[in-house]
């Protein structure tokens, strides 16, 4: 079974979005080794200057660089990314679980956006929308279209 990695920057404290988070995270045990790993979110001043988004962008970039797998295939969720339809996500999903390292990893970085160190890590960048989502929810919208990719690749009745 491949394993798939989800690493965010924060922690989720708002009940609607655990429960789905869970919900969803319980739909992928069968296909994946799932695991979801948090980092922790830099503090800031509430209007911070560029060099401080960039300071704070370094850090968050570090600890989820330290807990990225040297093996995983790298895509990470970013707005200049490329937007993918649904069924070509299921595409890029089947072929990465097919060909590429036994870990895959996707990175949702945290209020300020990702590091150019962990964007040029990635093998991928994927944008969602070009619209902006706060992080929290971004990491529910991911699993549920995982969860929606993985039932395309199986043909259930789940993506219609």
């Amino acid at each position: 079974m491949k394993k798939l990695w989800i690493l965010s920057v924060g922690t989720i404290k708002e009940t609607y979005l655990t429960s789905g988070i869970a919900e969803y995270a319980k739909r992928l045990k069968p296909y994946f080794d799932l695991e979801i790993v948090e980092v922790a979110e830099e503090t800031c001043k509430k209007k911070p200057s560029e060099g401080d988004i960039l300071q704070i962008q370094a850090e968050e970039g570090k600890r989820l660089l330290a807990k990225i797998p040297d093996r995983a295939w790298i895509y990470v969720l970013d707005q200049e990314g490329t937007q993918l339809t649904s069924l070509e996500f299921s595409s890029l999903l089947e072929k990465s679980l097919t060909y590429q390292n036994e870990a895959i990893a996707f990175v949702i970085g945290g209020s300020w956006g990702l590091s150019q160190a962990v964007k040029e890590r990635a093998k991928s960048r994927l944008s969602f929308s070009r619209l902006t989502f706060p992080h929290q929810l971004m990491r529910l919208i991911f699993l549920e279209q995982l969860y929606r990719a993985v039932s395309i690749i199986h043909n259930s009745d789940y993506h219609k």
